[in-house]
């Protein structure tokens, strides 16, 4: 981006494309205001308040609206403000969005309110990924903590950490610079001190996998032979008669799937065609079960299926064979209809309902860590990248601590951990690090 773009007035649509009951133009930069009163029907705009009139262009009426200016510094951006709301045809959104920058605004480009926003520090770097996250959060649970890193959590807890390490380097600065007044702090003080923030990180990466896997999600794959009841769990847990039910072997010949939270766990759940080697299965099974391989090979984890009424055959030991190196769950299906449970597995009955929901609690525990997300906050690739380098540094200190090398040396490598957590906030970051953040974003955020 042009230096001379930052300053220039931007607006974007800030609604989905489509039609809706409302759509909204945001405007943002100096001549905001200015350039909402060319095409606004009233002669001034109350700052703060809620202004109603009409959209016009020579003249002529355009769309009835509601315009809410906001004055900078208060403000999302930390800018003057304007957003027009008006009916969400998509022919009215977009002329609206056409006249604001005929009378002088800028085209946004992806992520650039909320880019503003973070460069007139409205929100630090990790508060502006937060929003990224907020918008795509496929959970309820995800967006609690999204909106918890929106709200400053992941932010305060690195600031805590960059707190104690600033005020560990600024005793060894102190005491290096002026030796005669200020005495070198105990190497006792100093590997208590690093050992604390190291497991202050630890716990923040303790998290890592979970957080990726709360923003990701997993795919789960549910495999067995025709008629295991796969399609019948399928529905059970969608709560929805989503794929075909019968007696008739092979009746799933494609892979079904849908999406599905599991108690905060995005998930993709597929059914697949029933795998078996038999001589009546026609050319499009045998298609569908050649996808069942791939898409069992490419799943996170596999629900394995057996009817335990009929019993454990070698067509389920063979099927079971070609997974169980892979992460599992071994099901006992149709308990309702079994004389005893089987030991080794889950009995579940999809019918009544028995053990559905111990089945979910279950992939929870198997695709996530013990005692994970107890954190409040979340964090993404980058900022587990940053944390890694700084636990690195942090690690080399305690390291020359430990060998009592002198302290100036020590120093160096607790200003790299600070450096790597300031990438975190955005204290330090480069164009390049900010123009891959923001261009996952949106146009109009």
């Amino acid at each position: 981006m042009n230096i001379n773009d930052e300053f220039e007035t931007i607006s974007a649509i800030a609604t989905p494309l489509g039609t809706g009951g409302v759509g909204i133009v945001r405007i943002s930069g100096d001549k905001a205001c200015e350039i909402a009163l060319k095409m606004f029907s009233k002669e001034t705009l109350q700052w703060g308040k809620i202004n109603h009139g009409w959209v016009v262009e020579n003249g002529n009426k355009i769309d009835e609206v509601v315009v809410l200016p906001f004055k900078g510094p208060n403000s999302y951006t930390g800018e003057d403000i304007v957003e027009f709301q008006c009916h969400g045809g998509p022919k009215v959104v977009k002329k609206i969005l056409d006249l604001t920058i005929k009378n002088g605004a800028r085209l946004a480009q992806r992520g650039e309110f909320t880019k503003r926003a973070f460069l007139n520090k409205k929100l630090d770097l990790s508060q502006a990924e937060a929003v990224l996250d907020l918008i795509h959060a496929k959970t309820s649970s995800f967006a609690q903590k999204s909106a918890n890193n929106l709200s400053g959590a992941l932010t305060k807890e690195i600031s805590t950490i960059k707190s104690a390490l600033f005020n560990l380097y600024s005793r060894i600065i102190a005491a290096v610079d002026f030796p005669e007044d200020v005495a070198e702090p105990e190497y006792s003080y100093l590997q208590e001190e690093i050992e604390q923030n190291i497991e202050r990180i630890n716990k923040i990466l303790k998290n890592a996998n979970a957080s990726n896997i709360m923003r990701q999600g997993i795919k789960i794959a549910i495999a067995g032979c025709p008629n295991a009841g796969k399609s019948s769990l399928f529905n059970a847990l969608l709560n929805l008669e989503r794929a075909i039910v019968t007696e008739i072997p092979g009746t799933t010949r494609d892979i079904i799937q849908e999406s599905i939270d599991i108690d905060g766990i995005p998930a993709t759940l597929i059914d697949t065609a029933g795998i078996r080697d038999d001589v009546d299965v026609d050319k499009v099974e045998a298609i569908g079960i050649e996808y069942t391989k791939n898409c069992v090979e490419n799943a996170d984890l596999i629900l394995f299926l057996f009817d335990w009424s009929k019993g454990f055959d070698k067509n389920d030991a063979l099927i079971y064979e070609m997974i169980e190196n892979k992460p599992h769950i071994k099901i006992a299906s149709k308990a309702d209809l079994a004389e005893v449970p089987n030991p080794e597995a889950l009995n579940i009955s999809s019918k009544t309902g028995y053990n559905i929901e111990e089945l979910k609690e279950i992939i929870k525990k198997t695709v996530l860590d013990k005692d994970v997300m107890e954190t409040e906050f979340v964090t993404n690739q980058r900022q587990q990248e940053c944390l890694i380098n700084a636990q690195k540094s942090l690690n080399n200190a305690l390291a020359a601590v430990i060998n009592g090398e002198i302290q100036d040396l020590i120093s160096i490598d607790i200003k790299a951990a600070l450096l790597s957590l300031d990438e975190i906030t955005g204290e330090v970051i480069t164009d390049e690090i900010l123009e891959n953040i923001f261009e996952h974003f949106c146009i109009g955020k």
